[in-house]
């Protein structure tokens, strides 16, 4: 816990220990220069006596000291209260895991989830007994939520309130915003949400003039909605074939409700948001669809789909586009084999026709059938990405799902059926693929929503726990709900057009990348799909929930980070002996500005290090490319990092190893396997991300990272005169130290490397 005195008072930080509580301070620190000038402290408390600080609180309330000689007294603790600018706030801080702008202000009432440390009915009733009695009730028709551990009780309460319950009950462990569900919007009359849609709009500046966008490949928008026709212009809405129309013909308003998140993002919390909101890209329409009974043959998908980005790219050629899609087919999907669909996808992100990378999001695809929700998370396995989701260069993007609360009182006696940030019902995976034979999908997994169970056990769709978005007949009403993999894909597309808009310049390769090195997974996921002994337990959750969920703020904060290195860098894979065979060309070696000295005063304190590599590969041509994965990428790359007791030379020798096993077909071992979660796993598809996890002192050895290239059809099928050309990849590595306290940084900065060509000999 943070403690922060009053500007210009000394804080009595002595007074914040108690060893014999377990109560230790662990550093003190000045914010600010002169008299305005803030000491802080920060203290290590156990759980069980947070009350501790509270009590003394209460005692400066309520007691004074025994007089002196002089017959005075004065509040007790006062030298520790009288110093603290609100030590209560810091306490219920502690306890708030949620966004701290959400917490009730003193003057405000708002719905909190309270999350006990039990699901036992004696907790549950003591609980609710403790909360009657501070004067706070819970909503009509509302049961708690109970899973392993833990239950979730809904509460309306003010600040002053849940500071008392923090002190009363010894069963709370954490607290959150209660999250509205969409319906409160879905229910309110016409007029009504026209005035919320009004009140959005005066709050949200546009970017006109944006070189930024999102291209969305579906069945037309509706661009008379007045939230999208804020950021889709009429010369942004295209058709493939112009007889089509560019409207959204879709009955349920697909391309309008992938519009009203991909411009907003969570629209909700836009709407209930009272500040002023900045949206930084346009939106454009491209329909890829024809109305009505008609369908496109399969053996078009593709060049349809091409032609959908063409058409875009036509009418504004130097615009930093998302091509955003959530349009799959189930017949076609044949556990991770490429399809002509997909491998169009691959070809268009890796600009093989005109050498203009693009970065490309598509939707995982769901399982839409209710009698498999109730299997979950057993269906979830069982049930494959679908077609084009297989692209090796497109970002494929599952669900997840934070909305457990049915509110509504018709809904009595329903329970959602995934928990709070678990999978959702309606993601599909790729856990049947053969092991690394195929790429990770979906690679991350945005809230699409949950699945309702109701009294017979029966899975059913309902308002309260889906997404809110955009109506395609807004003349109806504005909103409409919105979910599953659909919904996920058109947030990610939103967080990857803020990394764009934030930096213009950066590759595609690069932001896909940024959003799975923020990626972690909830520890409901970690709890849902519990990994066995060993990093091939791993699989089965890095198949089903990709890298997790992506934190914008941690993918725009990475590019800023001093303990972050972002390398955009190009390699030639492959050579030409002068026997006339071909071999491995050359591998980038990065000395890591890693401080030793910083490092090694950590000693055997636990440092974290994550690695991410991302590239785009050209899809190997024909049938006979789709049954290899060496011969369907035209290339593969990797990254090592040397062991804490390897020498340069030891390593490369390894690394010299492990590219001949590769070329004989083999796999490679991976350095210090012991350090690294992944391991082996990692190393499907076009990304690949791992975190390796150790000493301060062993990180500090650890200084040497290699990024060298695998066997490829661009080298096995020289006579296709590929094999000189060149690859370009984004590598991004991070640190994480306990303490922020030690500078780092500076040393950091100061250290920095370009990467170092090494020839290699095969």
């Amino acid at each position: 816990m943070e403690f922060e005195g009053a500007p210009g008072y000394d804080l009595k930080s002595i007074s914040l220990e108690a060893r014999s509580s377990g109560i230790r301070l662990l550093n003190v620190r000045t914010r600010g220069d002169g008299p305005g000038a803030v000491q802080l402290a920060t203290v290590y408390v156990p759980k069980s006596k947070t009350a501790h600080f509270l009590k003394k609180i209460q005692d400066y309330e309520n007691e004074n000291t025994e007089p002196n000689a002089l017959g005075q007294t004065k509040p007790k603790n006062e030298s520790l209260v009288a110093s603290i600018d609100d030590i209560k706030i810091a306490l219920l801080r502690a306890f708030w895991t949620d966004d701290a702008a959400k917490l009730p202000r003193s003057d405000e009432h708002k719905w909190v989830e309270a999350w006990l440390s039990s699901d036992g009915e004696s907790v549950i009733d003591r609980f609710r007994v403790i909360a009657s009695a501070l004067g706070m009730h819970g909503r009509e028709g509302y049961q708690p939520l109970k899973f392993p551990e833990r239950s979730v009780h809904l509460l309306f309460a003010n600040q002053a309130q849940l500071l008392a319950l923090i002190d009363a009950s010894d069963d709370l462990a954490e607290l959150r915003a209660a999250r509205e569900p969409c319906n409160f919007f879905l229910d309110i009359a016409g007029y009504e949400q026209a005035d919320w849609v009004r009140d959005l709009l005066a709050r949200t500046t546009f970017d006109d003039a944006s070189d930024v966008a999102i291209c969305i490949l579906d069945g037309g928008i509706n661009a008379g909605h007045p939230l999208i026709n804020a950021v889709l212009a009429a010369s942004d809405q295209h058709a493939v074939m112009p007889h089509w129309g560019t409207h959204d013909h879709d009955p349920q308003g697909h391309g309008t409700l992938m519009a009203g998140i991909a411009a907003y993002g969570d629209l909700q919390e836009a709407l209930e948001s009272s500040g002023s909101i900045e949206v930084r890209h346009v939106i454009e329409s491209s329909k890829i669809l024809p109305p009505g009974p008609q369908q496109n043959p399969p053996e078009l998908w593709g060049s349809i789909t091409a032609e959908g980005i063409y058409r875009a790219e036509i009418q504004a050629p130097l615009r930093n586009r998302v091509v955003c899609m959530a349009v799959t087919a189930m017949d076609t999907r044949d556990s991770g084999r490429p399809t002509s669909w997909s491998a169009e996808l691959d070809q268009l992100a890796a600009g093989v026709a005109d050498d203009k990378r693009r970065l490309i999001v598509v939707s995982a695809g769901n399982i839409d059938n209710p009698a498999e929700w109730t299997g979950y998370p057993a269906s979830n396995v069982t049930n494959e990405v679908h077609d084009p989701a297989q692209s090796w260069n497109a970002l494929t993007v599952g669900a997840y799902t934070d909305k457990t609360q049915i509110m509504d009182p018709n809904l009595a006696g329903y329970s959602a059926i995934a928990p709070a940030g678990g999978l959702s019902p309606c993601s599909t995976t790729s856990t049947t693929w053969p092991s690394n034979m195929w790429p990770i999908k979906p690679e991350i997994v945005l809230e699409g929503g949950n699945i309702a169970r109701d009294p017979a056990g029966s899975a059913v769709e309902v308002d309260d726990l889906l997404v809110l978005s955009t109506r395609r007949l807004h003349e109806v009403g504005y909103f409409a709900p919105f979910g599953r993999t659909s919904a996920a894909t058109a947030h990610a597309a939103y967080l990857a057009a803020q990394v764009l808009s934030e930096y213009p310049q950066i590759w595609p390769e690069t932001v896909r990348g940024l959003l799975v090195h923020s990626a972690e997974w909830t520890l409901a996921m970690l709890g849902q799909i519990k990994p066995a002994d060993g990093k091939s337990g791993y699989r089965q959750l890095l198949r089903s929930c990709g890298y997790g969920v992506p934190n914008l703020k941690k993918a725009l904060t990475c590019l800023r980070n001093r303990l972050t290195l972002v390398s955009e860098s190009t390699l030639t894979p492959y050579r030409k002996k002068d026997d006339g065979s071909f071999a491995t060309n050359e591998l980038h070696v990065y000395e890591l500005p890693w401080p030793k000295q910083q490092l090694a005063q950590l000693g055997e304190a636990p440092v974290k290090m994550r690695v991410t590599l991302s590239y785009f590969i050209e899809p190997g041509p024909g049938e006979i490319g789709w049954k290899d994965r060496y011969r369907y990428a035209s290339h593969g790359l990797r990254f090592d990092v040397i062991g804490p007791t390897e020498t340069n030379s030891e390593f490369l020798k390894r690394l010299n190893a492990q590219s001949r096993a590769e070329d004989e077909g083999h796999p490679g071992t991976t350095s210090a396997s012991s350090y690294w979660m992944l391991g082996q796993q990692r190393d499907a598809g076009s990304i690949h991300s791992d975190i390796w996890t150790g000493t301060a002192a062993d990180l500090a050895n650890s200084n040497l990272l290699t990024v060298r290239p695998t066997v490829g059809w661009w080298r096995e099928r020289a006579y296709l005169n590929r094999w000189d050309r060149s690859a370009r990849y984004t590598l991004i590595v991070s640190i994480e130290t306990p303490s922020q306290d030690i500078d780092i940084y500076t040393s950091v900065a100061n250290m920095i490397k370009v990467p170092v060509e090494v020839g290699i000999t095969i």
